[in-house]
């Protein structure tokens, strides 16, 4: 019974998840959902991002929080539009949540959409938002196990993101284990290095988050 509920749960999520990403698609806006656990530099990516992108590509974000707007409150001088979504106990966003979101936005004016996700490395792998690609973050004070305890995250990832790459070095962190470990579990995304604090790799990452505005 507790599968046939979850099942259903699941559905009716892909269906308004199906219907976010037709309108973001009738606005030709790229919608991506940032994934990782909390303290990733989700962020802080986004302070680095929106400028670099151009004043002239106009960016919207959903940030997704237990509580509080504090995030929502560094981006908002950043991006054209800013939205706060508390999940309370939730420990992800769902597509009807985004869906009250997107439906706030002036999507005709937007290039993208960025969905900061709740900071969680399990259940939002599960749930589609109506983005049209996911980008999963590693940080590198979380340790260099995180891909083989939750291969489900990095499977379903378009991109993955090592960041605070400037702490190499500094804390015990071995490369090539995580790098052995992609190799089993997803090939297809593109790995990148990057340091918002020292702007290692964010030039390599604009240009993937370009290249997404052609599909």
């Amino acid at each position: 019974m507790k599968v046939r509920v979850v099942e259903n749960v699941l559905k009716a999520n892909d269906a308004v998840a199906s219907a976010n990403r037709g309108r973001m698609d009738q606005a030709r806006v790229v919608a991506i959902n940032l994934m990782s656990a909390p303290g990733s530099g989700k962020t802080t990516l986004l302070e680095r991002t929106i400028p670099a992108l151009g004043a002239d590509v106009r960016c919207a974000v959903l940030v997704g929080d237990l509580q509080t707007t504090r995030d929502a409150e560094r981006l908002e001088p950043l991006a054209a539009e800013t939205i706060q979504i508390n999940t309370g106990t939730g420990c992800h966003l769902t597509a009807p949540q985004v869906a009250e979101g997107i439906g706030r936005l002036e999507l005709e004016r937007l290039a993208y959409v960025f969905i900061e996700n709740v900071g969680n490395m399990v259940c939002p792998a599960a749930f589609d938002l109506g983005e049209h690609r996911r980008v999963v973050l590693l940080s590198v004070p979380e340790g260099d196990d995180k891909v083989a305890k939750y291969p489900t995250l990095f499977q379903q990832a378009d991109a993955i993101l090592l960041t605070k790459t400037d702490l190499l070095g500094v804390l015990d962190f071995d490369m090539g284990r995580v790098r052995d470990d992609l190799s089993r579990i997803n090939t297809a995304a593109p790995f990148i290095e990057l340091s918002a604090k020292s702007g290692q790799g964010i030039d390599q990452w604009i240009e993937w988050l370009r290249g997404q505005r052609r599909l």
